[in-house]
């Protein structure tokens, strides 16, 4: 079993259901969904294309997916979550954008926000205790020799090289699109997601995801409400 600490909008939100529609998986409900036709992206395409961020279901990584360490429980970990949660006052990203990071794409800010950085830092920092040391195994897999200095030292001390100054909220929307593909998958997802882009987005919650095993579907245990967020 391994527990992760993203962020996703609440069950019930318009984006929560046009992503999950779009990945073909509710993170929330187990739902899985056909591959949308498009005229310029076949379906089998499209579900290959979506395969990797389907199975960790809709979401931004602020705290990634762990292991417990020995001394804790599940019971401890919700329990911190949920004062956490209580504790921590929701606010706005001002814009939301489609951005292409590498080879994939993601709804991501339209600039640094600086509360948004904060608050992953201080997820990271809080739910720290809980996390079982990386094997070798995993941090072989995060090749290290790839990774600038900080993220080397962020994967060594965090067991995730894209925390602090080295994090970037982001929404992800593909795997890994073939260069001769960007251009069709750029377009059909601004229209996708024509309604969220342009506008701000409430960091209202604090989602609890959980892999049963090794490989399976990511899955929301417990989706946990800000102060003061807007129910």
């Amino acid at each position: 079993m391994r527990y992760a600490l993203y962020f996703s909008p609440p069950k019930d939100d318009p984006l929560t259901g046009a992503a999950s529609l779009w990945l073909g998986r509710n993170a929330f409900t187990g739902e899985t969904y056909p591959a949308p036709e498009h005229e310029q992206l076949g379906a089998a395409e499209q579900f290959e294309l979506t395969a990797d961020p389907r199975r960790y279901g809709f979401h931004a990584t602020i705290k990634a997916p762990f292991s417990l360490a020995s001394s804790v429980t599940e019971k401890d970990l919700m329990t911190v979550a949920e004062d956490f949660a209580r504790r921590t006052q929701a606010f706005e990203i001002p814009e939301l954008v489609l951005g292409q990071l590498g080879r994939f794409f993601a709804l991501v800010p339209g600039s640094l926000h600086q509360p948004l950085q904060d608050f992953a830092a201080k997820v990271v920092r809080s739910f720290e205790p809980f996390r079982a040391a990386l094997s070798e195994t995993d941090m072989a897999r995060r090749n290290p020799e790839k990774l600038s200095d900080s993220q080397r030292a962020h994967l060594k001390r965090w067991g995730y090289p894209y925390v602090m100054e080295d994090f970037g909220f982001h929404m992800t929307l593909s795997g890994q699109v073939p260069e001769t593909r960007a251009e069709v998958m750029k377009a059909i997802l601004t229209e996708r997601f024509a309604n969220f882009t342009g506008r701000p987005l409430s960091i209202s919650g604090l989602a609890v995801f959980i892999e049963e095993t090794r490989g399976a579907p990511f899955k929301v245990h417990s989706w946990l409400p800000l102060a003061g967020a807007k129910s």
